[in-house]
């Protein structure tokens, strides 16, 4: 019996896979669109994976596909050629990184032109990565001279880490181009994290305690979150233990006031929201200016079981308040997402030089804005996700300078990070989380 129509149907999948890869990719490279709510159900369920890995490991490597496509076009294409620019990217992506036979890496992708309805760059594509297979070691190390492709990181990126970290910076890079592990934080509310290690045994899923979030398990390997055991029911959550240890410092603010009243200014996607009522009895106001990420928020409580006062709401502004002062507040401020690169790669590409100091306004006009919401004795928690100075020591510094009210509450002991100005940095190059800075602020009292 013939499996001609299995070949078939299997190389048609082939070819829709890398043609969905470099629909998802063109806006990147364009900078007029992100990975972020990447859809993989135009492609078979069996192919996501690979869907996923060339969507993002495409534009973890950006800058050295684009170099070597560089080397190999006689000619750029046009900018309505976006996809078949993407395409060839992720050609070359597949000859260099993955294990797929060349023949069907260079067939299927040249192949998926045609199902972009652009059959002329067949020839093309299949050009270009024919002579990539013959000259693969002349034309990379070529390349690899220009320590912006070598580290995949635009120039821009590489000084401003540079800047920040001259003792990390390289360290920085290359923990940015690896993908992040995948990390659970177990619900107090049902136990602790060893015990749902030991459920982790019975299905084989390999894990390990977070050195320092205690409510933190990391996998050995990432995996569907259907797969785990108790998700559905809230057992536990994917969340970064970086990002794990807002609740540990704001605790002790707030655990010996039982019905503390409590707001996350800028709450999506919900995590730390969700962190602070697993572990605490209090009332807890969360707000956030994007109406489809505070639905998010809403769906993680839900499958949590969890409940808070969420709303609609620009922290900078005040027409969402009710005039009742807060005990404590979490201002996981907008910011550069610099410290989240191997698990965003897109913000190499869409982040500009000129976008970390608007931020770092925008940062500075939250503070000022929800310092006077805050009791007398209450604590301010100021995080972001970046390793920049501008975005975190210096604009807390800033704050600290204008704000007679402000002071400084400084952990005890804590062995994660490292002392930056009033408050301590995580880089992603230390321990496997991600890069994040805290600094905690305590309102005197009057």
């Amino acid at each position: 019996m013939s499996n001609h129509g299995g070949r078939s149907k299997s190389l048609d999948n082939g070819l829709a896979v890398r043609a969905a890869a470099a629909r998802a990719l063109a806006p990147v490279i364009t900078g007029k669109g992100s990975l972020n709510n990447l859809d993989d159900h135009q492609v078979v369920s069996r192919d996501r994976g690979l869907f996923k890995e060339l969507c993002f490991g495409s534009c973890r490597t950006l800058c050295r596909l684009e170099a070597l496509a560089g080397k190999l076009l006689d000619k750029p294409f046009k900018a309505r050629d976006a996809d078949i620019q993407a395409l060839l990217l992720v050609g070359i992506y597949q000859l260099l990184y993955l294990r797929i036979p060349a023949h069907a890496a260079v067939g299927e992708t040249a192949g998926a032109a045609r199902l972009l309805n652009k059959a002329w760059a067949t020839r093309v594509i299949n050009g270009c990565l024919r002579r990539l297979q013959r000259e693969s070691s002349a034309l990379q190390a070529e390349v690899d001279r220009d320590p912006a492709v070598a580290l995949l990181h635009p120039k821009w990126w590489l000084k401003a880490f540079r800047q920040a970290w001259p003792d990390d910076w390289r360290a920085i890079c290359e923990a940015n181009n690896q993908p992040g592990p995948m990390t659970l934080r177990v619900n107090r509310r049902h136990g602790d994290r060893e015990t749902y290690l030991s459920r982790l045994d019975s299905p084989g899923i390999g894990a390990r305690l977070c050195l320092h979030a205690p409510e933190g398990l990391t996998l050995d390997k990432p995996r569907d979150v259907a797969s785990l055991p108790g998700f559905d029911e809230g057992l536990v959550s994917v969340q970064d233990e970086a990002a794990q240890l807002a609740a540990v410092l704001l605790g002790p603010m707030i655990a010996p006031r039982p019905g503390a009243r409590v707001l996350d200014a800028c709450c999506a996607p919900g995590g730390k929201t969700a962190h602070l009522l697993e572990l605490f009895d209090i009332e807890l106001q969360a707000i956030d200016s994007d109406d489809a990420r505070l639905a998010r928020v809403e769906d993680t409580l839900s499958r949590l079981g969890l409940a808070a006062e969420l709303a609609h709401g620009d922290a900078t502004q005040r027409d969402w308040w009710d005039g009742t002062s807060f005990d404590a507040i979490l201002l996981d401020a907008p910011c550069s997402g610099s410290g989240v690169i191997r698990r965003h790669p897109d913000i190499k590409r869409l982040r500009r030089p000129s976008d970390i100091t608007k931020l770092a306004e925008l940062q500075a006009r939250l503070l000022d804005n929800l310092w006077p919401l805050l009791t007398p004795g209450g604590t301010l928690l100021y995080a972001t996700c970046s390793v920049l100075p501008e975005e975190n020591a210096d604009q807390v510094a800033a704050f600290l300078a204008r704000t007679p009210d402000a002071e400084v509450t400084t952990p005890e002991g804590v062995a994660w990070g490292r002392p930056a100005g009033a408050g301590r940095q995580l880089l992603p190059s230390i321990d496997s989380h991600d890069g994040f800075f805290y600094a905690r602020l305590r309102k005197r009292a009057a």
